[in-house]
Order: structure tokens, then sequence, then C-alpha cells
């Protein structure tokens, strides 16, 4: 296979860094963009190329224009436009009711979570320009999208929005041969769950809710979005594929 370009944005940690890795194992062009660790951003350029692939690390911030199409304009300029997207970068939610929750809290967190993914999904697709040609759009969403949570709202109503994002594009891109899809993991041993990482009793307690037992692993889900930028799922698109081990069929239990 032809070498792709592929741009994996909150790729130095978690889910963003798994993806990068696994792209590099396809013999891929990754650009590591990342938002301020620059340090954890050279492991993921490095794990790309130890595994085969080429990579670049650049810094941005998916919910500011100028920088993502800087960020964009640097890795044309060395490899041309990107052939997959695959947007990691987000926040978690911050735990405070509505009723407390304070405008900025709430703009912070859909800044990046779902307008970021306007951002950067816009600015990709203006650089393949009208022509029909294979290309793939991967955002990382989360169960969290429908499945909400109280002290949740700015996480859960980004991630709702961002389903909503990904089925309009769909539509939208698919005369142009463009897939864009969804991911929605459920709880995945990354820095967004720090404490379950550092604690295994604390992490048996939430693993108790998970009817396969245990947390997912950041690789599980990279394996997917290597799948959905495949030619095995071109059929595919505007699809939202949940990947959390049976937890959010756990919603209604108990009622």
């Amino acid at each position: 296979m032809t070498a792709r370009t592929i741009v994996v944005t909150g790729a130095e940690s978690g889910i963003g860094a798994a993806c990068a890795e696994a792209f590099g194992a396809g013999g891929d062009r990754v650009c590591v963009i990342y938002h301020s660790d620059a340090a954890a951003a050279e492991k993921t350029v490095a794990a790309v190329t130890a595994r085969g692939g080429e990579a670049i690390a650049v810094r941005a911030d998916v919910a500011d224009e100028q920088s993502i199409e800087a960020a964009f304009a640097a890795v044309e300029a060395k490899w041309g436009a990107a052939d997959v997207l695959v947007n990691s970068a987000g926040l978690n939610m911050s735990g405070v009711t509505v009723r407390d929750m304070t405008l900025a809290q709430w703009q912070r967190l859909l800044g990046t979570d779902l307008t970021g993914a306007f951002i950067v999904s816009r600015r990709f697709l203006s650089a393949r320009g009208e022509a029909k040609a294979d290309a793939s759009i991967i955002h990382i969403s989360s169960i969290h999208a429908y499945a909400v949570r109280a002290g949740g709202a700015d996480y859960c109503s980004a991630k709702g929005g961002l389903s909503n994002l990904v089925e309009t594009l769909a539509i939208e891109e698919a005369p142009r041969g463009i897939r864009v899809n969804a991911i929605e993991p459920g709880m995945i041993l990354t820095p967004m769950n720090a404490r379950a990482q550092a604690d295994p009793v604390y992490r048996r307690t939430l693993e108790h809710n998970i009817p396969m037992g245990r947390a997912g692993d950041p690789a599980e889900v990279a394996d997917l979005a290597v799948f959905l930028a495949s030619d095995k799922a071109r059929y595919i698109t505007g699809a939202r594929i949940v990947i959390d081990g049976g937890l959010s069929l756990m919603q209604a239990l108990g009622a």
C-alpha cells in the first residue's frame, strides 16, 4: 500500500497516541498534533517511527482557527493534503452541576470538544477540494453522547452535538468519497481515567459495572480507527460505533 498522510489531534497521550502508533505500524505518515506537552508528543513520534511509519509533531489548539490553519499548512508543505483525520483532542467532563457551572467552563469544554471538531474537520476538507477521492474523518466521541451523567452537562452536550456533526458531515461528503464516522468509547485506561489507572482497587469498583469485566485499552480503540480508515470499511459512513465492553447497556438495570 502507498503510505497515506494521517493527522491525529490529541496525539500526545491516550487514545490519540495509540491511534498515531497504530497508523505508523501500517507504514503511514503521521502528523502528531499536540496541545502543550512537547515531550509527550515526541514520544509518540518515536513510537510511530519504531513501528515503521514516519512522523512529525506539530503544536496546535483545535479550538483556534489560526492555530489549526498553521498546523495543516505545515503538514501539507511536507506531505500534501491529509488522507485521514483522527480527531482525538478533548477535555473531560467537569463534574460540576449546571446550577454551579460557570459560562467560562461551559464554553471552554464545548470550544475544544465540539467547536474544535468542526474547525479541524473543515480545514481537513478544504485541502481536499471537490474532486472525488477516498478519505476518512474519524472523531473520538464517547458513550456519554447519549448516556448522560450528573455533573457532565458540558461534556455530554459536546459529545451529543458531535454525533449530529458527524452524521451531517457524512451526508455532505459522501458524494466526494469522504467517509465520516465516530467512535464512542466507554471506560478506556487513559490519562482521562488517571485514578483508575493508578488505583487497582478503585478501578475494580468501576469495572464491576462493565459486562466484560474490564476497562478497555487505547490500542483497542486505535485498531477500530485503523479499520474505519481502511478499504475494508469503504461502505461505512455516518456510523457511531460503541466500544465499551457492554457498559452502556447497563443504563436501565435496577429501574
